[in-house]
């Protein structure tokens, strides 16, 4: 059986070794970006079966990102993870296609279970 595919993009690299961490056990990390357009590169080669992406990045923003993913990707779910806990940003966020909408300070209660149903099809 093969483990779940997931690529990584967060311009803070001690946060994305933190979310490799969490993620490690269960699933494949495959990737790891700093900025949006490499994201999109990325996720073109490595076809990923989740990606987990912060909303502000250099080069081009992950909801911008997002919405080129959920286009070009459909099949790949996305989940955004952001600073910005804000109910207008989440709506903004959910209508340009992410699966799920993590605040960056319930990732470690959040992510994994969003990851699980990312992967199980049940959205969070």
């Amino acid at each position: 059986m093969t483990r779940p595919r997931v690529l990584l993009a967060d311009d803070h690299p001690v946060l994305i070794a933190a979310i490799g961490g969490l993620l490690a056990k269960d699933y494949d990390i495959v990737g790891r970006v700093g900025d949006g357009l490499r994201l999109l590169e990325e996720a073109e080669r490595l076809r990923p079966d989740v990606i987990v992406l912060d909303l502000n990045m250099p080069g081009m923003s992950g909801l911008d990102a997002c919405r080129e993913l959920t286009r070009t990707l459909p099949r790949t779910m996305v989940i955004v993870v952001t600073a910005e806990d804000d109910a207008a940003v989440q709506q903004v966020v959910m209508a340009a296609g992410a699966f799920a909408f993590i605040d960056k300070g319930t990732i470690g209660t959040d992510l994994l279970p969003a990851v699980q149903a990312a992967c199980g099809g049940t959205q969070t």
